[in-house]
C-alpha cells in the first residue's frame, strides 16, 4: 500500500468538495479516477499528495515515499530552455538525480529540443517536459491530471507509450484524471466521482460488465434459435443478448448458423458506463 484515504471529506466554505471518499493505491497500479467538471477530482489528487489537508478523514502514506505531479496547468519557466527547467528543478533537491534526468531526457525524447525555450514548445513537446519533471525524484507515484487534454491523437498515443514503458520497467504507479475515458480502459482500478462521491469503484472491465454489456444483435430466416441464453425479440426476425463474452457469441452463431441471416456484436465501453453511472457525458 502505498496511499489510503479513508472517509476523506474537504469543504470550502459551506460548498462539499469531497464527501467521504475511500481509496487505496498499491504499488505498480495504474488508478484510473473519473468525474466532470467539478466532480472533486483535483481536490482529490491535492488531498493525496499533500498540497492541501483535508476538512475530515485520514489519509496514510508509506513511509519516505516519493510523489511527482503533473498539474492541469505548467509550472515551468516559459522563458527558460528546457535544460535549464530541468537543471533547475533537478538541483532543489539534496540527491543527485544527473543520470536519472540524463535517461529520462532520453527515453520521453526531449534531446532535439532541449535547448528550446519551454514556451516555444508544441503542446505536446511540453507534456514530455512536464511529465520529465515530475519523475527528476524516480518517484514511487505520479499523479496525472488531465494530463492529455487538447492534445491530437497521435500525441497521446505517444505519451501514452511512454508512460507504460516506465510503469512496465520502474514499477510506477500512476494515478490519473482524463476525460478521455478510452485511457482508462486498462485500468487496474477505477472510481467514477460525482459531486464529491465516489458512486462505482472496481476494475474497469467488471464496471464494464455490469454497466455497460456487450450486445448482440442477430437476424434469422424466421427458425427459432437454439440456445439457452436470455433473448429479447426485436422484431420476428431480429433478437438481442446482452452480456455474451466473445466465446459464448461464437458459440451461439456457429450452433446456429444455418438460421442467421445477419448479426452484429458491440461491445461495452467505459464512457457507455460512465453515461450510465453519472447521467452525464465527459466534456
Amino acid at each position: 500500500m502505498l496511499i489510503k484515504a479513508n472517509n476523506l471529506t474537504k469543504r470550502y466554505g459551506t460548498k462539499l468538495a469531497l464527501d467521504n471518499v475511500n481509496l487505496q493505491i498499491d504499488r505498480g497500479q495504474l488508478i484510473a479516477y473519473l468525474g466532470t467538471n467539478g466532480a472533486g477530482k483535483s481536490t482529490t489528487i491535492n488531498l493525496l499528495t499533500g498540497l492541501m489537508t483535508p476538512t475530515s478523514g485520514m489519509i496514510a502514506r508509506r513511509q519516505g515515499i516519493k510523489i511527482g505531479v503533473v498539474f492541469q496547468d505548467s509550472i515551468l519557466d516559459k522563458e527558460l530552455s528546457v535544460k535549464d527547467n530541468l537543471n533547475f528543478r533537478s538541483n532543489l533537491y539534496h540527491e543527485d538525480h544527473t543520470e536519472w534526468v540524463h535517461h529520462l531526457i532520453n527515453l520521453m525524447g526531449l534531446t532535439h529540443f532541449l535547448n528550446q525555450r519551454y514556451g516555444t514548445l508544441s503542446g505536446g513537446q511540453r507534456r514530455r517536459v512536464d511529465i520529465t519533471r515530475a519523475l527528476i525524484t524516480d518517484p514511487d507515484i505520479l499523479f496525472l491530471d488531465e494530463p492529455t487534454t487538447g492534445l491530437d491523437l497521435q500525441t497521446r498515443l505517444v505519451i501514452w507509450n511512454l508512460l507504460q514503458r516506465l510503469q512496465k520497467e520502474h514499477g510506477l504507479t500512476i494515478f490519473l484524471t482524463t476525460h478521455y475515458l478510452e485511457e482508462a480502459e486498462n485500468a487496474d482500478q477505477m472510481y467514477i466521482l460525482e459531486n464529491g462521491k465516489i458512486l462505482v469503484s472496481g476494475l474497469a472491465t467488471d464496471i464494464k460488465q455490469h454497466y455497460a454489456p456487450t450486445k448482440l444483435v442477430v437476424t434469422t430466416n424466421g427458425h427459432k434459435l437454439q440456445t439457452n441464453y436470455s433473448e429479447k425479440q426485436l422484431t420476428s426476425q431480429k433478437f438481442s443478448f446482452d452480456g455474451l463474452n466473445c466465446s459464448e457469441v461464437i458459440t451461439l452463431l456457429h450452433s446456429n448458423q444455418e438460421y442467421i441471416i445477419n448479426f452484429s456484436y458491440t461491445p461495452g465501453s467505459i464512457n457507455d458506463a460512465f453515461v450510465k453511472i453519472t447521467g452525464k457525458e465527459l466534456q
